[in-house]
């Protein structure tokens, strides 16, 4: 299983996840134009693409998904609260490409989708996780305020996952530019996973057999990717956890 994150930031988020052949995009939050770009640096064709799943319908996940369905004969997957929102909003071109998330598996992929809700301030937002034939399991988590016990319970022995590491505490509440209502959203059980919030549930996730960890959907104004890889590094090692040894860490393209 390839996973390959496209763009990954509170701008733009889209992951491919598959083969160079047949494989789904979860989330479509670059332009257009950018999704194929990306996709062809990585020597991904669209054609490979097979599904979109959406986790939710803020712009930063689906600002690219109108364009991607009138050009694109590509079915859109995702919860049923999502799929309301994304109707409400004409975010899809094609009404009749748009399904629930228990559907995909019918359309014949060589893997199993299975969707979990996470805590965040939109429809109905998910995260998901995907199950290859060879048995590998990958989990993509983003925008959830915390862990629940339904995140926990479908992520954790995933081998493989892509989980938010969205913002740095101190440059958040120091950020001038934010109003106090929007840091306390940001902070809030319906927000984001701070970059502590984020090391402390990889821990858990190392602990029950995670390998490759990759940070993702970090915020351009209220963290750094050398400070969300070096706050993760260190929380583990703290922990008897060593990077290169126990687990990989990559930070997710934004």
């Amino acid at each position: 299983m390839k996973i390959v994150p496209l763009c990954s930031s509170s701008a733009a988020n889209s992951t491919f996840v598959g083969s160079h052949n047949s494989g789904v995009l979860i989330d479509a939050g670059c332009s257009y134009k950018a999704l194929r770009n990306h996709l062809s640096e990585n020597g991904i064709e669209l054609s490979a693409v097979k599904a979109v799943l959406i986790t939710h319908e803020h712009c930063d996940h689906v600002k690219g998904l109108f364009q991607l369905t009138k050009h694109n004969d590509i079915p859109v997957f995702s919860s049923r609260g999502t799929c309301d929102a994304l109707l409400e909003n004409k975010l899809v071109y094609n009404p009749d490409m748009l399904f629930g998330i228990h559907q995909i598996n019918q359309i014949g992929l060589d893997c199993e989708i299975k969707e979990f809700n996470t805590p965040h301030d939109s429809a109905q937002s998910v995260g998901f996780t995907i199950t290859c034939n060879s048995g590998t399991r990958f989990a993509y988590m983003t925008d959830l305020g915390e862990i629940t016990q339904e995140v926990e319970q479908a992520t954790l022995g995933c081998g493989e996952v892509l989980i938010e590491s969205n913002y740095d505490s101190d440059l958040l509440w120091s950020n001038n530019n934010y109003p106090y209502q929007t840091k306390q959203r940001i902070d809030s059980r319906r927000g984001h996973l701070s970059n502590t919030d984020s090391a402390d549930y990889i821990m858990k996730l190392i602990q029950n057999g995670a390998t490759k960890i990759t940070l993702g959907h970090l915020s351009p104004q209220n963290n750094t990717p050398q400070i969300a890889y070096s706050n993760t590094v260190n929380r583990l090692s703290a922990a008897g956890i060593h990077i290169n040894k126990d687990y990989t860490l990559k930070i997710a393209r934004t």
